[in-house]
């Protein structure tokens, strides 16, 4: 299966196929110049699944770099590391550096060869749920810095992504559910007939159903697609409702130290539960549409009240946070909130005050 990702000159296709790591030869050899590849990877992912990269390449020779696995590794010391590594290894222009992991892995690997020699190629080979939906696709690189998460980036697509869905039978349930968060944000964003299909459907996700999960890794990547061919650098709204749920899960995030107390996927489902009871709170959805997210997040797993993460904050930190936002724009941030179950859009008048009142008020219940 293939998703053309739209962008011109730096069009690139998502090529979904079971079994396709171990047989990665058609679409990975043309980008090994010189008969090598730099594969950047963790610590987690690495024995599981450089072997079976490498089967899939016999003619080819591998350079791994190996990191930690977890959002501690987006940092400066790890891009410093990555960089050095790449350049110790004669990696030129017109090279290209996979990015084998989860979305820490993409997002470094890419953010390093932007940067490479004034950017060099890269391909995103996600083996999460989370990256195989959304990080991987649509070229938002980034490390994180103190002030907050993905914060210092660059914009650079990928030049082809690789997802075999069978990589996810080796995934954490834990990790699994996160990645699900972004599943169904798509439905939730722009498709009420997807909503309804994860509805149904999700169980199965979680439970391995190989049919289900491909069925929401091609759709994701679908959507995905055409959001970034029509709005490629988040300048016309349109890509922005892709961060339905991030900026109340950002803010949480932050607030448990961007560790394993709070996974990326579980602060955007909790983002998801407040961002629709806030709409609630503010008229725009029925009380029925809320409560029906909430129950189905719930039902997935997923904790939807803040109070239940036991984290020692207040409204006004998760606020300060908020603040930090890459998103701020002359101090006002936005927000992405339904006006229906289904179909979210930017609000730019949302005052921080009201947020935070709504935010003491989830903290106490």
């Amino acid at each position: 299966m293939i998703v053309d990702v739209a962008l011109g000159a730096r069009a690139y296709p998502i090529t979904i196929q079971a079994g396709l790591l171990g047989n990665a030869a058609p679409v990975l050899g043309r980008f090994a110049r010189g008969g090598r590849l730099a594969v950047v990877t963790d610590a987690s992912v690495a024995p599981l699944y450089l072997d079976a990269l490498a089967a899939g390449l016999p003619d080819i020779v591998l350079e791994p770099i190996v990191l930690p696995p977890g959002e501690a590794t987006k940092d400066w010391a790890h891009l410093q590391l990555v960089v050095e590594r790449l350049l110790t290894l004669g990696i030129e222009r017109g090279d290209a550096v996979v990015a084998l992991g989860g979305g820490v892995i993409g997002d470094l690997t890419g953010f390093a060869c932007a940067i490479l020699r004034r950017g060099c190629r890269f391909v995103q080979v996600p083996t999460t749920l989370l990256a195989q939906v959304d990080s991987s696709v649509g070229g938002k690189t980034a490390i994180n810095a103190a002030a907050g998460k993905n914060l210092v980036g660059a914009f650079h697509q990928p030049s082809a992504v690789l997802i075999d869905p069978e990589v996810l039978a080796t995934l954490p349930l834990r990790d699994l559910r996160a990645g699900y968060a972004e599943v169904v944000k798509y439905g939730l964003i722009n498709d009420a007939a997807f909503f309804a299909w994860c509805e149904a459907n999700g169980a199965a996700v979680l439970a391995g159903d190989t049919a289900a999960q491909t069925h929401a890794i091609a759709h994701g990547c679908r959507a995905k697609a055409a959001v970034v061919a029509a709005d490629e650098r988040e300048t016309d709204d349109i890509r922005a409702l892709l961060n339905l749920g991030h900026t109340f899960g950002h803010a949480f995030e932050a607030a448990a130290g961007f560790g394993d107390r709070l996974l990326h996927g579980e602060a955007v489902a909790l983002g998801m539960a407040l961002a629709h009871r806030f709409a609630a709170r503010r008229g725009l959805i029925s009380a029925a549409d809320a409560a029906r997210v909430d129950a189905h997040l719930a039902t997935m797993g997923f904790v939807i009240h803040p109070a239940a993460l036991g984290l020692d904050t207040s409204a006004a930190e998760l606020i300060h946070h908020m603040r930090q936002d890459k998103k701020m724009t002359a101090g006002t941030l936005p927000f992405i909130l339904p006006r229906a179950l289904g179909n979210s859009f930017v609000a730019k008048d949302v005052p921080l005050g009201e947020v935070e009142a709504f935010l003491t008020e989830e903290l106490a219940a």
